[in-house]
C-alpha cells in the first residue's frame, strides 16, 4: 500500500506545558457544607423520569436562553428530567462558575405525591473549608436556609441518610461488580482473517482482539445494572426503568504502550468484512476482487465525479471506522496498513488538509483519519461531514488528550454519533484521577459521564483520601478497560533500564538559578500566605517553568529576565587608583593568576576591596553563602566592595558562539561514550523545548554526529520523512535524533534506536513513558537504556518526588493493592516544588 504524502500538510501542535492539576481547580479537599431543599420544575417539557432516594446529575447551562443561571437536572441514563427551580439556582450558579463550590443531588423519596410537575431534590454543596463563611453568606444574603451540621435538620439529609448510613452497601456494590468480570476477562482468543491481515498476531494480540470483539458484539446488561421486577434498575443511583439500558459497546484498550495496539485494532475492523464462527475462526464475506483505494484525496477525486452532499441516513451501515488522533500518529497507522494488510481489502482516507465535504465520497472508505484539532475547529460547521455520518466505530488514539473535559475538542468527539466507541492510550491517567472523567463523558459509561454522579462516586473520595476511593476507582476500571504490561505479554522484548545522570549546574548557571528561586519563593510564600494561588495561577506555572529552563541551558530563558537577574553594576576600578595600581602589580607578577575558589583562570574578573581577584560568580556566590567576607583574608566585603577591571586590564573573551550548558555538556560525554561502545549506535534526545533542540544540533555536528531534528514546528509529511531516514540501515547515515517531548511522544516507531535521553522530567511519568517507548517496542531488538538527565539541588529532583506519586496512582488504578493517597498536585505539592 503506498500514501500520497502530498496530502500531509503543516499543522502545529501545542507544545506548550500543560500546568499540572491543581487542588484548586479539582475537587479535591472539599467537604459538605450543608444541602438546600429545592424543586425540579419543567418535568412537563422532559422526557426523563426519576425514582425516590435517586442520585440525579446537576449541570450548568450557562447558554440557556431564558436563563443564563439555569442548572439542568439528568436522571441516571443522562436523560433530562427538568430544571433547579430559578430562586436557587440564581445563588448556586455563581458559586459553580467561580468553583468556589460543587454540587450534588439525590431526591429523597418516591415523587408519586408530589405537586404536578415539581419534584423536591436535596442538593448537597460541597467546599475547600477556608470557603465555608462566604459559601454560607451567599446563601443567607438571597434569604436561601442552607442546612448544616448545627441545623437540627441536617440529620435529614439524604446525603447522611442514604450515603453515609449506607456507604458500605455502596462500596459492596462496587465489590460484587469487580467479583463479576465475565463479561471483560479475557478467556478467549481470535485469529485475524489471513484474506486481510498479513501478519501473525502475538498470543496477547488475538486475546485482545478477542475482548475488543465481545465488547462490540455483546448484548449484554451495561455495570451495576440489573432485572428487578421485570425492569431494570441502577444499584448505584437506584434509577428504575422499564426500557433496557443500551450494552456498554466499546471501552479502553490500555494496553502499554509497545504492545501492538494499532495492529490489534486494524484486526478488529477486518473482522467488520467477515463472519467469526464460536471457536474464534473468519469466513470473509466480501467479494474477493475489491480494489484496495487508499490514495491522496486529491488522486480520489480525479477518477471520480463530484456527486451531491448528502447524510448518511442507512443507519450504522456501511461499517466505517473513525480515527482521531495527533498529527504525528498518522505514519503510524499508514505504517501498519502498508505492512500488515493485504493490498485491495481495506479503503483509508486522510480527513486533512484539502479535504471533501462530501459525505459520499467519504462513504467510500472503511476508515477515515483525522485530528482532534481538526474536528475541534469543525465541529461548530454546519457543513462538516464528519458529524453527519452514523459511524460504526470510533478510535480515539492517544486518547488522554482529551482529559480536559471542557476542552471543545474533548465536546466534539462526545458528539459524535457512534455506535462503539473506543479509548486508545497506555496511559489513561497522566496528572490524576480526574482525567478519566473526559474518557467516560466519551463512552457514555453511565451514570459516571456525568461530572457530578462522578465527583459523588469517585472523585470525591479519592481526594480526601477515602482508601474506598481507590478500590472503587478499580472496579470500575476493571468493567470497561483491558490493561497489558510488557513484563506480562511475553512478547521477548530486550530489557529496558533507567538511570538518572546528576549534573551539577556550572557557577553562571547556579547564580542565575538561585536568584530565580529566591524570587520565586517571594512570590509563591505571598500567594499562598494570601491565599491567591488560583488567581495567579499562571505566574506560578511561568516562575517554576524559569527554573526548569535554567537547569537546562540559560540560552533557554529570555534575555530581559536573565538580564535583570544576571546584571550587577560594579564600579570601575580606574576610580579608585591605590586599588587600580594593586591590580596592575597583581597582574604583572602572574601570568597563570587563577580565582582562588574554582582554582581557574578568572572569567569576568573581580577585584575587591581588599586586593584580591576572583572570578565574578565565583566570588558572589562566596559572600552570598557565608557571613559577607573575603575567602582569602576574611575581610568584611559587600557587593559594593566588588569592582570590575578596565577594559585594557580585562582578559579577552570569545563570546562569538553560544556556551553549551552543564547538561548539553554532560549529554555530549555520554554519547561519545556509546558511540566508543558500538559506533552505529542510534540515540534519541528528547526535550520540551525546541529551543535546546536547535542549541544542541552545532555542539554535536562538531563532535561528529550526524543529527536529524523531530519537533512540532514540522508538518506532518516533513516528521515522517525524517522517521523514515533516521530508521534507515547502513554506516554514514544519522545516528542521533533530537526529539520534541510532545509532539514525539506518541505514535511513533523509533526501534532503530536503542538509547534515549530525557533532557528534563516533566510533571506526569506518563508523558516521559510514552516516549521512551517509541524506541522500547515491539520490533526493538538491542537492551534499551534510557537517561534521565537531573540537575542537582534543583527544581528537577523535586519533580522526580511528584512523578512517582502520579505514577503510583496510575498503576494502582489496574491493580488491587495498596491505598490512595492526594494525588493532584495541590498546595503541598507546590511548597514541595519550590522547596518552601
Amino acid at each position: 500500500m503506498s500514501l500520497d504524502r502530498t496530502v500531509i500538510e503543516d499543522e502545529e501542535e501545542d507544545e506548550s506545558p500543560s500546568p499540572p492539576a491543581s487542588s484548586t481547580s479539582s475537587n479535591s479537599e472539599t467537604y459538605m457544607v450543608g444541602f438546600i431543599i429545592a424543586n425540579i420544575v419543567g418535568l412537563q417539557y422532559y422526557s426523563g423520569r426519576i425514582s425516590g432516594r435517586e442520585l440525579v446529575g446537576l449541570v450548568r447551562e450557562p447558554l440557556n436562553p431564558f436563563d443564563s443561571n439555569a442548572i439542568k437536572v439528568f436522571n441516571t441514563r443522562t436523560i433530562q428530567v427538568g430544571h433547579i427551580e430559578k430562586k436557587v439556582s440564581s445563588v448556586l450558579a455563581p458559586l459553580i462558575d467561580s468553583n468556589l463550590v460543587h454540587v450534588e443531588g439525590i431526591v429523597p423519596k418516591s415523587p408519586k405525591n408530589t405537586v404536578r410537575y415539581k419534584i423536591p431534590c436535596h442538593i448537597h454543596v460541597f467546599a475547600k473549608i477556608d470557603a465555608f463563611e462566604t459559601v454560607k453568606l451567599a446563601f443567607l444574603r438571597n434569604g436561601l436556609c442552607l442546612l448544616s451540621d448545627n441545623n437540627p435538620l441536617f440529620s435529614t439529609s439524604e446525603s447522611v441518610v442514604v450515603k453515609e448510613k449506607n456507604k458500605s452497601d455502596l462500596d459492596q456494590i462496587f465489590k460484587l461488580v469487580d467479583q463479576n468480570l465475565s463479561q471483560n476477562a479475557v478467556n478467549g482468543a481470535i485469529e485475524p482473517p489471513k484474506g486481510l491481515i498479513l501478519t501473525d498476531l502475538f498470543l496477547h494480540q488475538k486475546q485482545g482482539l478477542y475482548w475488543l470483539y465481545h465488547r462490540e458484539n455483546s448484548n449484554e446488561l451495561p455495570p451495576f445494572w440489573v432485572e428487578n421486577d421485570g425492569g431494570f434498575l441502577n444499584v448505584l443511583t437506584n434509577y428504575q426503568t422499564d426500557e433496557r439500558p443500551d450494552p456498554l459497546c466499546g471501552g479502553i484498550f490500555a494496553d502499554d504502550m509497545g504492545l501492538g495496539k494499532t495492529l490489534t485494532l486494524l484486526s478488529l475492523i477486518a473482522l467488520d468484512k467477515c463472519k467469526v464462527s464460536t471457536d474464534g475462526t473468519c469466513e470473509a464475506i466480501e467479494p474477493e476482487n475489491e480494489q484496495l483505494v487508499t490514495r491522496s484525496r486529491k488522486r480520489s477525486r480525479k477518477g471520480s465525479k463530484k456527486q451531491k452532499t448528502e447524510e448518511c441516513t442507512g443507519g450504522v451501515d456501511p461499517k466505517m471506522t473513525l480515527v482521531v488522533c495527533p498529527p504525528s500518529v498518522f505514519s503510524t497507522w499508514i505504517t501498519q496498513l502498508t505492512e500488515h494488510t493485504k493490498r485491495g481489502k481495506l479503503k483509508a482516507y486522510l480527513y486533512y488538509g484539502d479535504r471533501t465535504q462530501d459525505v459520499s465520497e467519504l462513504q467510500k472508505y472503511d476508515i477515515v483519519l483525522t485530528t482532534y484539532t481538526i474536528l475541534g475547529s469543525e465541529f461548530d460547521s454546519s457543513n462538516d461531514p464528519i458529524k453527519k455520518i452514523d459511524w460504526w466505530r470510533v478510535i480515539l488514539d492517544e486518547a488522554h488528550i482529551i482529559k480536559n473535559h471542557r476542552a471543545k475538542q474533548s465536546n466534539a468527539v462526545n458528539k459524535l454519533n457512534v455506535k462503539n466507541r473506543w479509548v486508545v492510550t497506555g496511559t489513561p491517567i497522566q496528572n490524576g484521577s480526574m482525567d478519566l472523567f473526559s474518557l467516560m463523558a466519551f463512552l457514555r459509561f453511565h451514570p459516571f459521564s456525568t461530572k457530578s454522579y462522578w465527583d459523588s462516586l469517585v472523585q470525591r473520595p479519592i481526594a480526601q483520601g477515602n482508601p474506598n476511593g481507590l478500590s472503587r476507582l478499580q472496579a470500575l476500571m476493571a468493567t470497561f478497560s483491558l490493561r497489558r504490561t510488557k513484563e506480562k505479554a511475553s512478547i521477548g522484548l530486550p530489557p529496558k533500564t533507567i538511570h538518572t545522570c546528576h549534573v551539577e549546574l556550572s557557577m553562571e548557571e547556579r547564580k542565575l538559578y538561585d536568584e530565580m528561586e529566591t524570587e520565586a519563593k517571594n512570590f509563591v510564600a505571598k500567594y499562598i500566605s494570601k491565599g491567591s494561588v488560583t488567581h495567579n495561577y499562571s505566574t506560578v506555572l511561568s516562575i517554576i517553568l524559569r527554573l526548569r529552563q535554567i537547569c537546562t541551558h540559560t540560552e533557554l530563558v529570555p534575555s530581559d529576565v536573565r538580564s535583570s537577574l544576571l546584571s550587577y553594576n560594579f564600579e570601575d576600578a580606574s576610580n579608585k587608583p591605590d586599588l587600580l595600581k594593586k591590580l596592575v602589580l597583581l597582574l604583572q607578577d602572574s601570568e597563570d593568576l587563577d580565582c582562588p575558589i574554582c582554582l581557574s583562570p578568572p572569567s569576568k574578573m573581580i577585584i575587591t576591596s581588599c586586593a584580591h581577584i576572583f572570578c565574578e560568580n565565583c566570588i558572589i556566590r562566596a559572600i552570598k553563602n557565608s557571613i559577607s567576607v573575603c575567602p582569602l583574608c576574611r575581610h568584611r566585603v559587600t557587593e559594593s566592595d566588588l569592582f570590575s577591571p578596565p577594559s585594557e586590564y580585562a582578559p579577552e573573551v570569545d563570546e562569538s558562539t553560544c556556551k553549551p550548558s552543564s547538561k548539553a555538556t554532560a549529554l555530549l560525554k555520554l554519547l561519545e561514550a556509546s558511540r566508543t561502545e558500538n559506533p552505529s549506535v542510534k540515540s534519541v534526545v528528547f526535550s520540551q523545548f525546541r529551543k535546546l533542540l536547535l542549541l544542541l544540533e552545532e555542539p554535536l555536528k562538531e563532535a561528529g554526529f550526524k543529527t536529524l531534528r523531530l519537533d512540532g514546528a514540522m508538518s506532518a509529511k516533513r516528521r515522517a520523512n525524517v522517521i523514515e531516514e533516521f530508521g534507515g540501515p547502513g554506516p554514514g547515515g544519522p545516528t542521533v535524533l533530537l526529539a520534541s517531548l510532545k509532539a514525539s511522544g506518541t505514535g511513533i516507531n523509533l526501534t532503530a534506536a536503542s538509547r534515549v535521553y530525557l533532557m528534563e522530567p516533566w510533571w506526569n511519568p506518563a508523558v516521559e513513558e510514552q516516549a521512551m517507548d517509541r524506541v522500547h517496542r515491539i520490533g526493538q531488538t538491542e537492551a534499551v537504556k534510557v537517561v534521565k538527565m537531573i540537575a542537582n539541588d534543583s527544581i528537577d529532583e523535586r519533580i522526580l518526588v511528584l512523578q512517582e506519586k502520579k505514577h503510583k496512582l496510575a498503576k494502582e488504578a489496574f491493580c488491587k493493592k495498596g491505598k490512595d493517597e492526594k494525588r493532584e498536585i495541590d498546595l503541598a505539592d507546590l511548597r514541595t516544588l519550590m522547596s518552601l
